[in-house]
């Protein structure tokens, strides 16, 4: 029974490695996608309040919703890659959903700071546009990783696993003949 009762906890802390792990990796390619996201966002807005004479607000909407495209590419083909793929259309609807959820966050700090408070300098604009993505990205990280790419469920992955495996095991003779 010694043997038996210890090993559980050897598993469990390593399974919880290997989640912890897992969602170091999931928030650096986060990251690495939102990022590049957050420069499309702003180069967006400065050139649009730049080149028209379109209102804040306005202009970080525009901004938004192309970040909002660009996001999705890369996180659809990068980020959560090796997520659930069945449901594409309701997969998009709800990114569409939650980035909507979090375009109004972004721009409500934005439309405060502005209108509520008069910070309306393009400095101080870039300044609460940025603390807005900020706000919004905790509320999509949580919300994409949990509702949008949802991971396979353990099954199909282990059944995924194991054909790889299985194809694998059936060339290795093939090869070795040849």
């Amino acid at each position: 029974m010694g043997h038996g009762s210890s090993a559980p906890p050897t598993t469990s802390r390593g399974g919880l490695r290997g989640r912890m792990e897992q969602l170091v990796r999931e928030v650096a390619k986060f990251g690495a996608v939102g990022g590049a996201g957050l420069l499309v966002n702003l180069l967006v807005f400065n050139l649009v309040r730049h080149v028209t004479d379109l209102q804040v607000v306005r202009a970080s909407v525009i901004a938004t919703v192309v970040a909002i495209a660009f996001n999705y590419v890369g996180f659809r083909y990068f980020t959560y890659r090796d997520r659930d793929k069945s449901g594409r259309t309701r997969e998009l609807t709800l990114f569409l959903l939650f980035s909507a959820v979090g375009l109004v966050i972004e721009n409500g700090v934005l439309y405060t700071a502005t209108y509520g408070f008069g910070w309306d300098s393009p400095l101080q604009s870039n300044v609460f546009k940025f603390l807005g993505i900020g706000i919004a990205t905790l509320f999509r990280f949580w919300s994409y990783r949990t509702w949008v790419f949802r991971a396979l469920p353990a099954r199909e992955a282990v059944a995924d696993a194991e054909s790889f495996l299985t194809a694998e095991g059936t060339r290795a003779p093939q090869r070795a003949r040849a």
